[in-house]
């Protein structure tokens, strides 16, 4: 008869720290790495609407995206054998930004996007319309600043000492009258929740004359929203939840067809890339070898790129083999006129 040996006490912690550890290296130790990979093809429709637009669309507009994931060794490991994955270091696209800078510099592209999508999809309706400011934005907290501990990349700035600070001509107005070392009340909204706080003012150098004025000691930018004359033709945007410049073009696309009779979507699945200027100028953007498969896999029949992009997007569709017709452009209007002389799809 054989006598069964229990492990003992030592071993199994022995063996606890060991898994321990590699879980640690696997799942939670930081890379200096982050990777790329095909995102999604979204409908705008949902995204979009016009206070009495057309809503004639048989077919749809849809945005692609890419997905950038921080990297842990689990994940480096699954992208080595994935032909759709792309690593590349951290500091290639972070730069001196810290992870919440990154996401809060994302918000304020998306945000300036959806702005000059307006104003694009409005000229080339031929809409008269105005900017308004509507709040400033928190995009960096210098580690280096007295008031770090006070603001977070992402906060809206809504009030100084009570006073509205809707642009940087307000603010700059309602600093003119304090002094380095004041004591000033300042609002924010910070992931929806009203905070308030008391800040010390800090000493802000001109780059251009060397001359100092008083500020808040973090990098601001001004929101700004697009009000047409005709409150009929007023745009709204929900949510996206998506962050980047690189959804102008087809957001654009998407307000144009609403803005104006007929269904400029011929009943085709649209996607596209593109960043878009208020002449309806479109530029070349990231990551477009992974829209392509995001859009691929949605069952897009057509995808306008930038014709800067279009070399590296056709290298790509051709070796995933779709089916996708790619069409370059260079302007909002290359993309309006394609669509126009396509006969409705059967």
């Amino acid at each position: 008869m054989k006598k069964t040996v229990k492990p003992s006490g030592l071993r199994v912690l022995l063996y606890l720290v060991l898994v321990g550890i590699l879980l640690y290296v696997v799942v939670y130790m930081p890379t200096p790495y982050m990777v790329y990979q095909p995102g999604s093809a979204e409908e705008i429709r949902p995204m979009i609407s016009v206070e009495k637009g057309d809503p004639a669309e048989e077919g749809t507009f849809m945005l692609t995206t890419v997905s950038a994931s921080y990297a842990n060794t689990a994940l480096l490991i699954m992208a080595a054998f994935n032909s759709n994955a792309e690593v590349v270091q951290k500091e290639e696209k972070l730069g001196n930004q810290s992870k919440e800078e990154y996401a809060a510099t994302q918000v304020y592209y998306m945000n300036s996007s959806q702005s000059l999508a307006m104003e694009a999809a409005y000229h080339a309706a031929g809409i008269d319309y105005r900017i308004i400011p509507a709040y400033m934005f928190v995009i960096s907290v210098p580690r280096d600043s007295a008031n770090k501990e006070f603001f977070h990349p992402g906060d809206k700035l809504l009030s100084v000492d009570g006073n509205p600070a809707s642009d940087n001509a307000k603010l700059a107005e309602l600093m003119s009258a304090k002094k380095v070392g004041d004591v000033v009340e300042v609002k924010l909204e910070r992931g929806g929740k009203p905070v308030t706080e008391q800040v010390h003012l800090v000493a802000i150098k001109d780059d251009k004359t060397g001359s100092e004025r008083p500020g808040l000691g973090v990098i601001i930018a001004t929101m700004q929203k697009i009000e047409p004359d005709n409150p009929d033709d007023r745009i709204t945007f929900t949510d996206t939840k998506i962050g980047g410049p690189s959804a102008g073009l087809m957001f654009t696309m998407e307000i144009y067809n609403q803005l104006t009779p007929g269904d400029l979507s011929k009943g085709y699945r649209v996607a596209g890339t593109g960043t878009i200027d208020k002449e309806g100028t479109v530029g070349p953007i990231g990551g477009v070898k992974h829209k392509i498969v995001a859009a691929h896999r949605e069952g897009a029949e057509l995808f306008f790129v930038p014709r800067k992009n279009y070399d590296e997007a056709k290298a790509k569709a051709d070796r995933i083999g779709t089916a996708m017709k790619l069409v370059p452009v260079d302007k909002l209007q290359d993309a309006v006129d394609y669509m126009n002389n396509l006969p409705p799809k059967g």
